[in-house]
């Protein structure tokens, strides 16, 4: 008996044991293991229709309101109703403006003259004030339209240039919550830097699951040169793993030197000893942001480009009541037009970088609260880096971080970080793109040659950030958002990242609502935002904010595959099908309509704009009637992404964008010419050489943008070699080709 008493005794702790741990085991191994909803791989929200016999019914979708009909909207706030001549309609803003700030100014009285106010009634019935009117067109801009929107509120919104003219299409177009913010949260003790981490993390997994056709994960490595740093930088992508949480989706690990080789295998291999590996999101930063400025429009936003605010309005108690805009488009065309006035409850400053001339316009004598930062981005080839692996280098020769990224089928490398002055378009300073090639050569293979002719575009985007007005140190700046408001009654909403746009905008909306008292209101009618059907989004639209659930218009149709149902249905190339899916999402249906047959066996539909990228002349019929393009930039720059991507293709794109485009919107010769200058300009802040400025359409046309001196050719040629045919590529007899002569340098 003692024995079996002594195993029973040595089993039972055995079996306990061996069950802990493999529970422990089991627990890791699910952790470790576990199933990944990775946004977009979930299939279609909305089904593609289909017919009895399975066939695809191309899906309809719904329009926005046209840029003519929401400035409609605009003066009827204001009063105006019916039909007024052109040059009429500044006589009877004027006067209504005045009837209505009266009124507004006046307390009303039992004895009221109805008979006198009969003009005033008629003008009130005919608009009804804005709850708000948000000023700037960016992601924070369009961000806040959208959320007070789907709360049920009646909003409107302006942009003096294009949505995503300025900072928000010149991005590093990452979705992060900011490693090098984590480092410093740390070293420094800086609870506000982590705040900010913390919050742009799960932003970051709101904003993948709203948009999965603009957005992605991509993993970043950061090679390890140092023993010391394999634990240092493992330690901080855990960290950074473990406050994403359950909005994290695939963890870090690390990268022995073969397998980091293998995956990149640009890298220089001297003192290589590894690399870690963390996930953050890249996306398309212009197309997300005109995604959110449609979305808006489709919730009930009033949204117009190109509709500059030159004066603020006041009613009697000094308090902000409206304002009164000019519409640049109508300029443009050389046809006159009267000043727009809207009329608000409140008025949100979004403006970015240019916050303050805003604030300025409502007291002159407010002290400034940006302090700009340039940062300068390059584009290089694609063959750079791999299709699906970006790279991070922590620690430059001046300390600065800089990224290089997979984007659009090229690289994109950047940032620098410098003090400037607010402009339109800023020119990057060819020190600072220097600065960024001879960082790229510090971490790529030896026999790599990186030349300045490999840039394909630069750019340089604003960095707001800002300073707290009511802060005791007015000096320090603020790296996460602020929200700040005048005695007056202007709403300012600065700094910020991209990654955090959302959070920005409710955080402006909920302010705005308690200070200028608005009420919300749950929207009870399904929204139509995505094809035929009238769908019920995963939010419940109930008068709070639930941009975090609001599925942005594209994201409903959109899967994985949904590019093979373009190719199939269409016959279109599987480069443009792909390009189309991801930039549009279940939009591509209508997109690839728009592309003109080619008469070809195949493709069947879509002409390339420019034959290096996936860009067709659908996309440009697309981007006037539904997205609002107004000009030829528009298209080349922020609808789709061809001016970021290369200038030179731009530019020799720029004749037929301008053609379709004068088509869709009848300009006539003179508005087609002033295109073609306004564009050339515009790309010469993106890289293009500044000797071509004066170049003509003719000379694009016929393929003769060429050069201006040898300087020119060695800085931004993309080959080494003399761009002259040579004589073994001559159809002609040995030493009879007119074009050139046995004593020619090409041959030589």
């Amino acid at each position: 008996m003692s024995w079996r008493h002594s195993l029973r005794r040595l089993v039972k702790p055995t079996l306990y044991g061996g069950a802990a741990v493999a529970a422990v085991g089991g627990a890791a191994f699910w952790i470790v293991y576990k199933p990944i909803d990775v946004p977009g791989s979930q299939g279609a929200a909305v089904p593609i229709p289909t017919d009895a016999e399975g066939n695809i019914i191309a899906p309809q979708f719904p329009l926005i309101k046209s840029r003519e009909d929401a400035i409609a909207d605009l003066r009827k706030s204001a009063g105006l109703i019916g039909e007024a001549s052109e040059t009429g309609i500044a006589q009877q803003a004027s006067n209504s403006w005045s009837r209505l700030k009266k009124a507004v100014d006046s307390k009303p009285t039992a004895d009221t003259d109805v008979e006198n106010n009969k003009d005033l009634q008629v003008d009130q019935r005919a608009g009804e004030e804005y709850d708000l009117l948000v000023i700037g067109g960016g992601a924070t801009g369009t961000g806040i339209a959208l959320d007070a929107a789907t709360r049920g509120l009646k909003v409107a919104l302006v942009e003096r240039d294009d949505f995503a003219s300025g900072t928000s299409s010149k991005s590093t177009k990452l979705v992060h919550g900011g490693v090098r913010y984590l480092e410093k949260a740390v070293w420094n003790l800086d609870y506000n830097q982590y705040a900010l981490v913390k919050e742009a993390l799960r932003e970051r997994k709101y904003f993948l699951d709203t948009a999965p056709h603009l957005s992605d994960w991509l993993p970043i490595m950061i090679p390890l040169q140092h023993w010391w740093q394999a634990p240092y930088f493992w330690a901080g992508t855990k960290f950074y793993d473990f406050l994403a949480g359950s909005e994290g989706i695939e963890t870090s690990y690390f990268m022995t030197r073969s397998k980091a080789l293998d995956a990149f295998p640009m890298l220089k291999k001297d003192n290589l000893i590894g690399a870690l590996v963390y996930y953050d999101g890249a996306h398309n930063d212009s197309r997300m942001n005109i995604n959110i400025a449609t979305t808006a429009a489709l919730y009930g936003a009033t949204m117009v480009n190109y509709m500059e605010v030159t004066e603020l309005k006041k009613n009697a108690e000094g308090k902000l009541c409206g304002a009164v805009c000019k519409d640049l488009v109508a300029e443009r065309n050389g046809k006159p037009s009267a000043p727009v006035e809207i009329r608000a409850k409140g008025i949100i400053n979004a403006t970015g970088p240019f916050c303050d001339a805003v604030r300025k316009l409502d007291d002159q004598s407010v002290k400034e609260i940006v302090a700009p930062s340039s940062g300068v981005h390059v584009i290089l080839p694609g063959y750079y880096s791999p299709q699906k692996m970006g790279l991070i280098d922590p620690s430059t020769s001046d300390g600065r971080v800089i990224f290089f990224l997979p984007w659009q089928g090229n690289t994109i490398a950047g940032t620098t970080d410098t003090p400037c002055e607010i402009k339109q378009d800023p020119q990057p300073g060819e020190d600072e793109i220097n600065w960024i090639l001879n960082e790229i050569k510090g971490y790529l293979a030896p026999d790599i040659n990186v030349r300045r002719g490999d840039v394909l575009a630069a750019w340089s985007g604003v960095r707001p950030l800002v300073k707290d007005p009511n802060a005791r140190n007015t000096e320090s700046l603020v790296r996460n958002h602020l929200v700040s408001m005048s005695p007056s009654g202007l709403l300012t909403c600065a700094g910020g990242k991209w990654t955090t746009y959302r959070q920005m905008a409710e955080d402006a909306v909920d302010e705005a609502i308690k200070q200028f008292r608005l009420t919300t209101k749950a929207i009870t009618e399904r929204a139509h935002i995505s094809g035929t059907e009238m769908i019920d989004d995963a939010a419940p639209l109930d008068g709070t904010c639930q941009t975090h659930q609001v599925r942005l218009a594209g994201a409903h149709g959109y899967s994985k595959t949904l590019f093979i149902n373009l190719i199939q249905h269409f016959g279109i190339e599987t480069e443009v099908a792909k390009h189309l899916a991801e930039a549009y999402g279940d939009r591509a249906w209508t997109v690839a309509a728009l592309g003109a047959a080619t008469e070809d066996r195949f493709p069947v539909r879509g002409k390339r704009i420019s034959a290096l990228y996936p860009y067709i002349d659908g996309e440009v019929r697309y981007a006037v009637r539904h997205e609002l393009a107004q000009t030829a930039v528009d298209v080349l720059a922020r609808r789709t992404r061809l001016a970021f991507l290369n200038s030179q293709a731009a530019l020799e794109a720029l004749p037929g964008v301008i053609d379709i485009m004068a088509e869709e919107l009848k300009w006539d010769s003179k508005r087609k010419d002033l295109e073609f200058t306004r564009s050339v300009r515009f790309l010469a802040s993106m890289g293009l050489p500044a000797t071509m400025l004066d170049i003509t359409r003719q000379e694009v046309e016929s393929g003769q943008a060429r050069f201006a001196n040898e300087t020119e050719r060695r800085r931004y040629s993309r080959f080494d070699g003399p761009a002259d045919t040579l004589e073994t590529d001559s159809k002609y007899q040995d030493g009879h080709n007119p074009m050139i002569g046995r004593e020619s340098t090409a041959n030589r």
